[in-house]
């Protein structure tokens, strides 16, 4: 009995370690590169390509005195397992620093024989999803940091100004009426509630940060408030998916696996699973690909309208690329509206965020001047 129960604590004991080094010992997630470096890459290897230079020795002279040490010790992988035998989209898929998306647009130059254009369609795609990314940042990221600075200066004023100009004034017998005491009270409030204030902005930003689903929820409520949004939003999502089946399309992905490869563009939106269900109804169920898109996806009329045409018409590819151009203009329009209401927005939020802070700080002092100077009298 005790040495049955002695022998199993050591047991016991070494499997806490065990699973401790298991967890431990687990692989770290891979981060991809960014789009700015992928555009260089795939310009600089789509280039060399199309100048006859095969596709290790294009790897070999890009990644040559290239600053980031970590796209080199990637790219020379992929030389080492293109040179080993290994497909060339295989050997990017290994290095787990590219997307599948990307993969797939790989594999569908590769398997065409024009690897070269299929790298400078990646840049080009890179190129514009990057540049809508920019100008989405612009129009958010700047106001936001202009509101929070605001904010903070008016809950300072309220925290810090305020009371010692209320403090003055009740140290000379000055009673405060009107608007004076409006500003008090307000200033009260502001103390009791702003530490509650701030946790409750930091927990919602971190919430919204690390969940998918979060960020889903509420940019779906505001959707459905804010018709401009929506718009540029649906743009921004028909033109990243549109854009990429027309690439693995028309180099030579059969429709199915393009419109599958293409979900990944959209991951963590409704769009995902809506195209991955309508390739399968597509591929397996014989519907026709615009009646697949009508009932299993949420994407625009015009967009299964065209598709209709396209496989009547067998200009599938044409109708792929018009309906591409045609919401990336939509896209830049939106944006711009976007851009110009959110600026309105911030510039009435700021203006009245500064009238906070001047009539907090000093319209008691003005208002309540003639009883100071009576007071002192």
């Amino acid at each position: 009995m005790t040495s049955a129960t002695t022998t199993a604590k050591p047991d016991a004991a070494a499997g806490a370690p065990k699973g401790l080094l298991a967890a431990l010992n687990q692989p770290k997630k891979v981060k991809e590169f960014t789009k700015k470096e992928l555009v260089d890459m795939f310009r600089g290897l789509g280039s060399m390509l199309r100048a006859q230079i095969n596709t290790a020795d294009a790897l070999k002279y890009y990644s040559h005195g290239l600053p980031n040490k970590t796209m080199v010790d990637a790219l020379h992988h992929v030389r080492e397992d293109i040179n080993s035998g290994i497909n060339v989209h295989e050997a990017f898929r290994r290095t787990g620093r590219f997307s599948e998306t990307i993969v797939g647009l790989i594999q569908a130059g590769s398997d065409a024989g024009q690897l070269h254009h299929a790298f400078q369609s990646l840049a080009t795609r890179l190129k514009s999803e990057l540049f809508f990314q920019k100008q989405l940042k612009k129009a958010t990221i700047t106001p936001g940091v202009i509101i929070g600075v605001l904010t903070g200066a008016f809950i300072v004023s309220q925290v810090k100004i305020v009371p010692q100009v209320e403090e003055m004034l009740n140290g000379v017998g000055a009673k405060p009426d009107g608007m004076t005491a409006i500003s008090f009270k307000v200033s009260h409030f502001t103390q009791a509630v702003w530490p509650v204030f701030i946790i409750a902005v930091i927990t919602i930003g971190v919430t919204i940060a690390r969940s998918a689903k979060v960020r889903n929820l509420i940019l779906g409520f505001v959707m459905s408030k804010w018709r401009l949004l929506r718009l540029l939003i649906m743009s921004l999502r028909q033109m990243t998916f549109i854009s990429t089946i027309k690439l693995l399309h028309s180099n030579g992905i059969n429709l199915a696996k393009s419109i599958r490869v293409s979900a990944n563009s959209v991951r963590n939106t409704p769009f995902y699973e809506e195209l991955r269900n309508a390739a399968d109804k597509y591929e397996h169920s014989g519907v026709p690909l615009s009646t697949a898109f009508a009932k299993y996806t949420s994407v625009d009329a015009q967009v299964t309208h065209m598709l209709a045409i396209g496989e009547k018409s067998a200009s599938l590819d044409a109708q792929l690329d018009m309906l591409a151009e045609m919401y990336e203009e939509d896209l830049q329009n939106h944006m711009n509206a976007f851009a110009a209401a959110i600026s309105f927005v911030v510039l009435i939020i700021a203006v009245s965020l500064i009238a906070a802070v001047f009539v907090g700080t000093f319209l008691p002092i003005f208002l309540m001047g003639p009883k100071m100077m009576q007071s002192g009298i």
